[in-house]
């Protein structure tokens, strides 16, 4: 029987096409990476692609948790554990607790719970604190940065609290208590309470004989009260509030190849000139603009991503990161031009300083450049809300590292003092 040599021709291209098909098939699922900048909605799974073939030495499996390069997604927000004891107004004492605030709102945070702790323990009335800056004469209204309402809210039935110091207390007359930063009611029974019950009335001054805000052994059960004074009591007033969230959604709106998402890194040039980046145990306590864009290039951030700095005006040692990374900005190139004028360029640096740290509460990833109490209580702030991709920075000597390797040890530890007040 003869057999038409059409029908050999259509025999092999149909073989031919079967073998290109395979090979296209194959191609998409192991070498094929994503295009750049493509949005992929993932369903809760990744692909195990052949370039991840370490991990498994199977083909194609699922794991949980999807992942777009360094971005990580934010966890749920947790819930507060405090239950703190409503105050009976007949123990109400007679006496005042006075304060101010001072050096910036990662330190108003602390000296908001400590005053708290004390005010409850003494049974006295709380006066609402005034904020000093760096500057002598420079002082603002309490109301002037947060919310005064809502602060005196939190605490109703937990502590008293007036607006003003009453007329008949002279401020000169008030024996000034130092008080150290997580003060104990056994430091308040012994050195604290002695001098109230003597004077009536006293000023706290807090200090801080450590920064980093590690939860101890004493603090797996941690003070109901102090945990509202520190999480639970202060919010930003309306206006600051808008700043703050006017600049976030600028930072998302120049982050649309990245899906919104943005980098808050704490770096500032004149805290660097000033500090020595070199600890006393050799390890580095900072990280200058060159260290901190290398660092963000190795973990796999492309030159699309928009980073926020805390240093308020460009300076020329940023080129280094805006070369690697030019969507990068200070408060000077994203705040609105009508509010410059009150939040940026007034003699107090005091606007500054709170928003910088609201910011990098709500960014999507947080670097801080520089240890200290700033990072601690942005931490804790992100901890409570399950923003937890905070990237403590290292000079990676290889080519490339993965985030995870980096992640704060408060995360990864869950050793912030907020994993005792949250569950």
């Amino acid at each position: 029987m003869a057999v038409d040599p059409r029908q050999i021709v259509a025999g092999i291209l149909t073989v031919t096409m079967f073998v290109m098909l395979g090979n296209m098939i194959k191609r998409d699922h192991f070498d094929s990476p994503p295009p750049p900048h493509t949005h992929v909605k993932h369903t809760g799974l990744r692909t195990l692609r052949y370039d991840d073939r370490k991990d498994s030495e199977q083909g194609l499996v699922t794991l949980p948790e999807a992942t777009d390069g360094p971005w990580k997604e934010d966890g749920l927000g947790l819930k507060s554990c405090w239950a703190p004891p409503t105050l009976d107004e007949s123990e109400q004492s007679q006496g005042f607790i006075t304060f101010s605030l001072t050096n910036g709102p990662e330190y108003h945070v602390s000296q908001i719970a400590d005053a708290v702790v004390v005010a409850r323990y003494l049974r006295a009335t709380l006066v609402l604190p005034d904020i000093r800056g760096s500057k002598p004469g420079d002082k603002r209204k309490f109301e002037d940065i947060y919310d005064a309402e809502k602060f005196v809210k939190s605490l109703n039935g937990i502590v008293k609290v007036v607006n003003y110091q009453p007329g008949e207390i002279s401020a000169r007359n008030l024996a000034v208590v130092r008080v150290p930063n997580r003060v104990s009611k056994d430091h308040i029974a012994e050195h604290i309470e002695p001098i109230f019950s003597s004077k009536g009335s006293v000023r706290l001054a807090t200090y801080f004989p450590s920064v980093n805000m590690r939860k101890t052994a004493e603090d797996s059960n941690a003070d109901s009260v102090a945990c509202l004074g520190m999480f639970g009591t202060l919010e930003l007033q309306p206006e600051v509030q808008e700043v703050v969230d006017s600049m976030v959604e600028r930072l998302r709106t120049l982050s649309r190849k990245s899906d919104g998402r943005f980098v808050a890194v704490d770096l500032r040039v004149d805290i660097l000139e000033k500090k020595g980046c070199q600890g006393s145990t050799g390890s580095k306590s900072c990280y200058t603009p060159a260290e901190i864009a290398m660092f963000l290039r190795k973990t796999g951030f492309d030159k699309d991503t928009a980073i926020y700095l805390t240093q308020s005006r460009w300076h020329s040692s940023l080129d280094a990161l805006k070369d690697l990374f030019p969507k990068t900005y200070t408060k000077e190139g994203i705040m609105p031009v009508d509010k410059k004028g009150k939040f940026l360029d007034s003699d107090s640096s005091e606007f500054e300083k709170v928003i910088d740290f609201y910011v990098c509460s709500q960014s999507d990833v947080f670097v801080p450049a520089i240890s200290g109490l700033f990072y601690s209580n942005v931490a804790g702030k992100r901890i409570a809300t399950g923003k937890t991709q905070i990237l403590v920075p290292a000079n990676i000597q290889g080519d490339s590292a993965s985030v995870a390797d980096f992640i704060s040890p408060y995360v990864s530890k869950k050793n912030h003092l907020a994993y005792s007040c949250f569950c």
